[in-house]
């Protein structure tokens, strides 16, 4: 059987620019279809001695995942923690969770490092605002923290709502944490606003952008 040879030059790529190629039952064989897993930026939120930052529109079933990417946020009050806190429906930041959190930290002087599930930081069927890293100082100007929060599929009302956080953050003693939180929103109602916020005192300042996963 003889091969067929393609002149580059005459593939013409720009239609499927943003797509990736499959194969079909057409006479050519081939489809343009959207690239899986890509993000789109729905909006932007930058603290200003900030009290929260709160997300309450765009949060639909538009996406079966939303990512917020938390970046520098610096807090105004030292040795406090990061939360977030989830909408169903109401008014209020108080869907019913159950969560999960561990880290890893390393103290700068090479003096202390450990790896430990942090029983104080997880909540069981609890309204209150979940933890996504601690101990973060506000002392010095560089001190923040920075992460990723994944939330799956909002808007059923089937199922729980997932959702899982990875951090990185410059303790107050000084030291890093790696932080690990999981849970899930034990309501049937969807989902339709996420509030970020420091334990005590305002967000001094930092970015929080919200995208959705096609």
């Amino acid at each position: 059987m003889a091969l067929s040879k393609v002149n580059f030059n005459s593939i013409n790529a720009t239609p499927t620019a943003s797509k990736f190629i499959t194969f079909n039952a057409d006479a050519d064989g081939l489809a343009a279809g959207d690239v899986g897993g890509a993000l789109t930026l729905i909006s932007t939120q930058t603290a200003s001695s900030s009290s929260s930052l709160s997300f309450t529109s765009g949060i639909d079933s538009t996406y079966k995942e939303y990512v917020f990417k938390f970046i520098n946020i610096h807090p105004a009050t030292s040795n406090t923690h990061f939360q977030v806190n989830f909408r169903d429906g109401s008014t209020a930041f108080d869907a019913i969770k159950t969560t999960t959190m561990f880290f890893a930290r390393h103290k700068e002087d090479d003096s202390a490092a450990s790896l430990g599930y942090s029983a104080g930081e997880d909540i069981a069927q609890g309204t209150g605002y979940q933890n996504l890293y601690f101990d973060t100082g506000a002392n010095a100007s560089d001190e923040s923290g920075s992460g990723t929060l994944h939330l799956f599929e909002p808007a059923s009302t089937t199922f729980v709502k997932h959702f899982i956080s990875t951090a990185s953050s410059y303790g107050d003693t000084p030291r890093e944490y790696n932080t690990f939180c999981a849970g899930y929103c034990n309501v049937t109602a969807a989902i339709d606003g996420v509030d970020f916020k420091m334990s005590s005192g305002n967000i001094d300042s930092g970015i929080i952008k919200m995208y959705g996963v096609s």
